[in-house]
């Protein structure tokens, strides 16, 4: 076989499955499966395709074999198979050459379409330069006009500026016609729009003073304000005044009483018919006020003339009024003074009302107005009050002025009725002058200088009498509820509980009212007392405290010194005892009527000590040899030394009262022991005087004279101490004060007795001392207190039917 044919034929052979010529191995075989599969999935051929393919390999190999020459060397085996690797590439990527001529194609027309797009923005850079050029021109055209547009503005405002600021200079002229026009209301919106306009144009010239001939048109707006003022004026003015005439035309043809309270209802009626001409133009008025002093002035004004046209109006009615009320309480001081004052009040209330329904704004000269118009009620008053004598009208004045008009009526409505306060506390201070000059003239006379009647004086006989009608009468009203309670019961079972429910109420009474005697209980006190009582109880209410506690410690003073007097003469006419008793009665009810006044008793007086004055004199007497000496002067030492001074004291008219009260305490005291134990005292007196060294028996006497001094003694402790001690009830009437008094009565007698004792067993023996039968001091004290008991058994029935008596007539009260 030929070289040429055994090359194909080993080729054929050099894949074969069996007895390859190269035989692959697994490994290898492995790999061109895979390496198939990857072609495989890389470039992907349908059915179609491989079968055209395997057709075309088919003739492609047989156009080999039948074409192709023989290949001997492996150059042209090389060859070959880039050959036929070519020709197998060309039909495999056929597709995609022809989407790859297909792509330039396109991209040769893409190209023609850029060149196109170049071209195309070319010639639109060629146009956006022309807009630009365009657009510059358009908007600088735009600007130019928009600046006209401003320019024109502001030439307008110009133009309207001017014109506003020349309006202010041509309104002269149409404000001064108007206002010289007689057809010109001042109560019209046209004449407040001027008024307005006024004002507006006074402000510009002076804001803009810089202005040419600005100060001549303020001048001639300022004298059209002047015109607008007078006119309102005028105005004002005449309304009033009109009115002011009408009223007095009217009092002047009615002359009853009648048509005068008719007229006096009709000063208001007349002046109200008249508020709807004036308040609008008052309103225009006030609310100007508050800028421009022109208008306030004007205001002022306005106030002034209706001040005087209502003082025309009411001065005389008031007056007549006035004396209509002094002829109709002629004699009666208070009842002309609270009508007077009522008058005048109400007719401040409606002068108040009446000026607010004219005026909005507030005026001082309106409570000067009122207090003028308040000054006759001074002028009319004032005579009375300075020729009344009587200190309770003096009072009740003083309580009408204070209480119903001050307290009552002013501070509840103070803005409308201060100037009638005015008036009332100048009328006031009058009548407390008054009273307190009064006053102290008639605790002069009445209390200091008091003459008494033998009445005044008659104790213990007035009280005696002042128990005895009061037991009298509690018998008849005892006699009488006894019959009203059988009348009125037929069944006796019914008395017993009436019996019962009368003891309670007894009881109860007697609790509650022990120690109050008749005649403190229808203060039958001795006349300065209560004078004096009564005069502080009116001051205390009517004066101020100041006043009040120095008129206190007089009055207080000059009651004391009147007691004390009285005291003297009960004491020359009755007895020590009923004197001091009657002291210290009147004392306490001094102390405890002047307990309730809120005020401080005490006040200072201030007096010259001239002590040093002697002393210094003595002093320059002695020191004549210096009278002329430069140094050590005895004559300017004198009056250095020897000025008096001023001295401080404090007086407590309280303490005053309770320093006198325990003085005649202990007086009382002092005599009730010597009206009890008198020998047994002067017996002690008389062994003081003796030699204490000497002791001597008998030296005070036989014990016979011991023994009948000693009984003596005892039956006047056994019959004067209830004496004594219904004198304490008789005079105060008062259990504890009784016990407080007698208690050291009954000290000092016991303790007379115990000394009593020592003495004696100092001079006597025992038989003496038996003969003596002297008590000891414990037995003293039995007796005094048994005599006590007595004394309080023997008046408790007298005492019981008073309080059943009273409580009975308190019940049909």
């Amino acid at each position: 076989m030929s070289q040429t044919k055994v090359i194909p034929h080993n080729l054929i052979k050099w894949d074969q499955n069996d007895n390859s010529l190269a035989p692959l191995t697994e490994c290898q075989k492995d790999c061109l499966t895979n390496l198939e599969i990857v072609v495989t999935s890389f470039f992907p051929l349908s059915n179609l395709q491989s079968s055209v393919i395997d057709g075309d390999e088919k003739l492609h190999e047989q156009n080999s074999q039948e074409n192709t020459p023989p290949i001997e060397r492996y150059q042209e085996l090389l060859q070959h198979f880039l050959l036929l690797e070519r020709k197998y590439v060309s039909m495999y990527d056929m597709k995609y050459n022809l989407y790859l001529e297909e792509l330039k194609s396109r991209r040769s027309e893409c190209q023609d379409v850029c060149s196109q797009i170049e071209e195309t923005l070319d010639d639109f850079s060629a146009l956006y330069k022309q807009y630009t050029e365009v657009s510059s021109k358009t908007t600088s055209l735009y600007e130019a006009s928009e600046q006209l547009i401003f320019d024109q503005k502001q030439l307008n405002a110009t133009i309207d500026g001017i014109t506003e600021y020349v309006k202010y200079f041509k309104e002269i002229d149409v404000i001064t016609e108007k206002l010289d026009a007689s057809t010109l209301s001042v109560n019209s919106e046209m004449f407040f729009s001027i008024l307005d306009k006024i004002d507006t144009n006074i402000d510009f010239m002076q804001n803009n003073s810089s202005y040419n001939e600005s100060g001549t048109y303020l001048v001639r707006y300022k004298h059209c304000q002047s015109k607008a003022i007078a006119l309102i004026q005028n105005y004002i003015s005449n309304l009033f005044s009109k009115t002011t005439e009408s009223i007095l035309n009217l009092k002047d043809n009615e002359n009853s009483s009648e048509n005068t309270d008719a007229a006096l209802a009709l000063f208001y009626g007349r002046f109200q018919t008249i508020l709807s001409k004036t308040r609008p133009v008052i309103r225009q008025i006030e609310s100007k006020s508050y800028k421009r002093q022109e208008y306030d002035s004007l205001l002022l004004e306005c106030h002034q003339y209706y001040w005087s046209q209502r003082g025309l109006v009411l001065g005389t009615s008031i007056q007549k009024s006035l004396n209509s009320i002094r002829e109709k309480y002629n004699g009666d001081h208070c009842s002309l003074v609270r009508h007077s004052c009522a008058l005048l009040l109400h007719a401040s209330i409606d002068e108040h009302k009446l000026f607010y329904e004219f005026f909005s704004k507030q005026s001082s000269g309106l409570t000067a107005y009122l207090e003028s118009l308040c000054t006759s009620l001074y002028d009319a008053l004032r005579p009375f009050i300075i020729h009344i004598n009587h200190l309770e009208t003096l009072a009740e004045i003083c309580c009408i002025l204070r209480i119903e008009m001050l307290d009552e009526h002013v501070q509840n409505n103070f803005e409308p009725l201060e100037g009638f306060g005015n008036i009332c506390l100048q009328l006031l201070h009058d009548v407390q002058e008054r009273l307190v000059f009064r006053a102290h003239l008639y605790l002069q006379s009445d209390v200091l200088n008091y003459n008494p009647s033998s009445g005044d004086l008659a104790y213990p006989e007035k009280l005696k009498m002042m128990e005895e009608i009061a037991e009298s009468i509690r018998e008849a009203n005892r006699q009488t509820r006894m019959k009203r309670i059988s009348v009125s019961s037929t069944d006796s079972s019914v008395l017993e509980p009436v019996s019962r429910n009368h003891i309670v109420i007894d009881s109860i009474y007697q609790k509650t009212h022990m120690g109050s005697s008749p005649a403190d209980l229808h203060a039958m006190w001795y006349p300065t007392v209560r004078r004096t009582l009564v005069c502080l109880s009116r001051l205390y209410r009517c004066v101020d405290r100041s006043v009040f506690q120095s008129l206190s410690q007089e009055a207080i003073s000059l009651c004391v010194q009147s007691i004390e007097n009285a005291r003297q003469e009960i004491e020359k006419r009755a007895s020590t005892l009923d004197a001091e008793l009657f002291q210290i009665k009147h004392l306490l009810i001094l102390r405890e009527q002047i307990a309730p006044f809120q005020v401080d008793f005490t006040i200072k007086e201030y007096s010259l000590d001239f002590s040093k004055v002697k002393t210094a004199a003595f002093g320059l007497l002695e020191k004549s040899s210096r009278f002329f000496t430069l140094s050590n002067n005895a004559l300017l030492q004198f009056l250095l030394e020897g000025a008096p001074q001023m001295k401080e004291q404090l007086i407590d008219s309280r303490k005053h009262v309770d320093a006198k009260l325990r003085l005649t305490c202990q007086r009382l005291i002092q005599h009730a022991t010597y009206l009890l134990i008198y020998p047994i005292i002067k017996l002690l007196e008389k062994e003081k005087l003796l030699d204490a060294s000497s002791i001597q028996e008998n030296a005070l006497g036989s014990p016979q004279e011991i023994a009948t001094i000693v009984a003596d003694v005892l039956r006047v402790i056994k019959f004067k101490c209830p004496e004594i001690q219904q004198s304490m009830q008789l005079y105060l009437a008062n259990k504890e004060t009784e016990f407080i008094l007698f208690k050291p009565v009954k000290n000092n007698i016991c303790a007379a007795f115990t000394q009593l004792h020592q003495v004696l067993n100092k001079y006597y023996n025992a038989e003496n001392l038996l003969l003596i039968a002297c008590p000891l001091p414990e037995h003293i004290s039995v007796m005094l207190s048994s005599t006590t008991l007595i004394q309080g058994k023997s008046n408790r029935e007298s005492q019981s039917v008073l309080k059943q008596s009273q409580s009975l007539a308190k019940q049909e009260d």
